[in-house]
């Protein structure tokens, strides 16, 4: 675990965001396929956060412990 993967997840995230981008504003003007590409995009999205809030909340830890071990 390293800051390298925090920053890695998070590029990611905001490609998966940009991919969906065009999506939803199809679906906004009525396009109904879009709007199903636009809702599992929303969905990888919300996995990829919580990936994201798991590793940041891993690596808290381990910084707290080599801080109380010092």
């Amino acid at each position: 675990m390293s800051n390298q993967e925090v920053l890695a997840l998070w590029a990611a995230l905001k490609d998966v965001v940009d991919q969906i981008d065009v999506d939803v504003r199809k679906n906004s003007n009525g396009n109904a396929s879009a709007g199903v590409r636009a809702r599992k995009g929303l969905r990888t999205i919300r996995a990829k956060a919580a990936e994201i809030t798991k590793l940041t909340i891993d690596l808290e830890k381990v910084r707290k412990q080599q801080s109380s071990a010092e």
